[in-house]
């Protein structure tokens, strides 16, 4: 009898590889072939996130496949790997392999995993999606902030460099998370000022280079990587 193939979505948490679920790690060790995602840079080297935190399991090295993207607005590239990633997924799927794709934070936010789900589910794959925690909740519980309480509303807004936006959702919203603020935080950084909010900034979570301040002023002249987040929130009256 052939042996039936299945996939696994999987999430590795924030940074620190000690936040992975239970489950997601067992899966991980039990996998036949790991797939992760990765940036293909302009001199054409390679990085991962996520390889970073895998290589901490002790996991075999030849189940780890990467799968690299150039960082580009323009899609077409992109569609293209995820297709040409897809037809090995399947292969494999059909091989019988158990096969796990992972992800940095929680695979069902904002993951490079979702442009592979459409193919899956088109196919009618044998998937499960193991959840995970994103990098929010994990800035949250470092800075020791209540994220929401009662009835209070939160917003997440990826790249929001319109100031009257993001004023209008601050007067909605009790907390706003801003994600991928590396190319917008100038453009708000003012507001933020003006407001009064309480601000928790973030980056790197739950790597050695972690770096947490909630002084909007410790900003101005900081380089600001991709792997960043704030939380805004309204001050306690």
């Amino acid at each position: 009898m052939n042996r039936q193939g299945k996939i696994y979505g999987v999430s590795l948490g924030p940074g620190d590889p000690l936040l992975i679920t239970v489950k997601g790690l067992q899966t991980l060790q039990q996998a036949d072939k790991i797939y992760y995602p990765g940036s293909r840079l302009a001199d054409g080297s390679t990085s991962s996130y996520s390889l970073q935190i895998l290589q901490h399991y002790a996991l075999d090295s030849r189940k780890l496949h990467g799968m690299f993207l150039q960082m580009s607005d323009d899609r077409t590239a992109a569609e293209q790997t995820y297709a040409a990633t897809f037809r090995e997924l399947l292969a494999d799927y059909q091989a019988g392999l158990q096969v796990a794709f992972v992800s940095e934070g929680d695979i069902s936010f904002y993951s490079t995993f979702a442009y592979l789900l459409k193919h899956i589910q088109a196919h009618q794959l044998d998937l499960e999606i193991i959840a995970g925690v994103p990098s929010f909740i994990l800035g949250a519980a470092v800075n020791q902030t209540s994220l929401a309480i009662l009835n209070e509303k939160i917003a997440i807004l990826p790249r929001m460099k319109d100031r009257a936006a993001l004023a209008r959702y601050l007067e909605e919203f009790e907390t706003v998370v801003l994600i991928k603020v590396r190319s917008v935080l100038q453009d708000i950084r003012s507001l933020i000022q003006q407001t009064g909010l309480e601000i928790v900034y973030c980056e790197r979570l739950g790597t050695p280079q972690q770096y947490i301040t909630t002084d909007i002023n410790d900003l101005e002249k900081r380089e600001i990587p991709y792997f960043s987040l704030l939380i805004l929130k309204r001050a306690c009256s």
